[in-house]
């Protein structure tokens, strides 16, 4: 791994000053998440001039402006469909996609149920804060049930989406969970990611102080961020407990990491396979 810099010689290398500060409201998680990518691209020891980020809508989609990472801004939902004909046209490029709870889970979630299947080689990271923070606060598919939204004043009827089985269940061959508050486990496991040969998938638990900790009664940034220490458990101590005793808990770790023939590697061999049958026969 390479070796850790100050904040201020990865700030100088990574982030373009002339641009800050962010627009994020104050207490975000986003700027955070950020950070942490920063790091597990800089621990990775790939040059960043190989990464691409892949952005949507949303209100982490300014976040490639940001930073000096190329970046690939897409349409609502649409990043993984980008990444992959990025991924295909120029396999040497590690696409990160950077995505909400929002885009990915309702509008995209075909795109990301099909990037997983075929196990393409590129990064997923979803910044869930739990509703659309960019629009006022309206209800997603993974705003807990029973929790109120500027679109469920009165609370969420339906039942949310566990966006790390929906990955895995489509054959995500990495997938993990991690929070803001535990930015160490998120560098870790971001690299872990990064570094994996197939399709990635990190959810980041992240907190919304403008709409969703205020519609939810969870308060201000410190208050959410303290929920999260307080209802974080491992992946590993989960196995052991109940389904009851884990309601409203986040369980936290790396649920799947496993190698499987990656799909840009096999369409490359197949395409140099039909080439030489043609040859052959001319």
């Amino acid at each position: 791994m390479a070796k850790s810099k100050s904040q201020s010689a990865l700030l100088s290398q990574y982030f373009r000053q002339q641009v800050l500060p962010t627009t994020w409201c104050a207490g975000c998680g986003i700027g955070t998440i950020m950070g942490s990518v920063v790091r597990a691209i800089e621990a990775s020891e790939i040059p960043p001039h190989r990464f691409v980020f892949v952005t949507g809508i949303g209100c982490y989609g300014p976040a490639g402006q940001y930073i000096r990472i190329s970046d690939l801004h897409a349409l609502h939902g649409r990043t993984p469909a980008y990444a992959t004909g990025l991924k295909l046209a120029n396999p040497e490029v590690y696409p990160i996609l950077l995505m909400g709870d929002g885009d990915a889970a309702s509008i995209g979630g075909n795109h990301l149920i099909h990037a997983a299947r075929r196990n393409i080689d590129m990064t997923a990271i979803v910044m869930n804060n739990h509703n659309y923070g960019m629009t006022g606060g309206q209800y997603s598919p993974t705003t807990p049930q029973q929790v109120p939204a500027s679109t469920a004043p009165y609370g969420m009827l339906e039942r949310s989406f566990d966006l790390c089985k929906v990955v895995q269940a489509a054959g995500g061959t990495f997938v993990a969970r991690t929070t803001v508050y535990h930015v160490n486990q998120m560098v870790t496991i971001m690299t872990r990611a990064i570094l994996h040969q197939g399709f990635s998938f990190v959810e980041v638990e992240s907190q919304c102080p403008t709409y969703f900790g205020r519609f939810s009664k969870r308060g201000s940034p410190v208050a959410m961020l303290k929920w999260q220490k307080e209802n974080s458990i491992s992946v590993e101590k989960a196995r052991e407990m109940k389904p009851e005793e884990l309601e409203g808990k986040i369980v936290t770790g790396i649920f799947v990491e496993e190698k499987q023939p990656e799909y840009v590697e096999d369409y490359y061999r197949l395409v140099a396979r039909v080439k030489g049958k043609n040859s052959a026969k001319g």
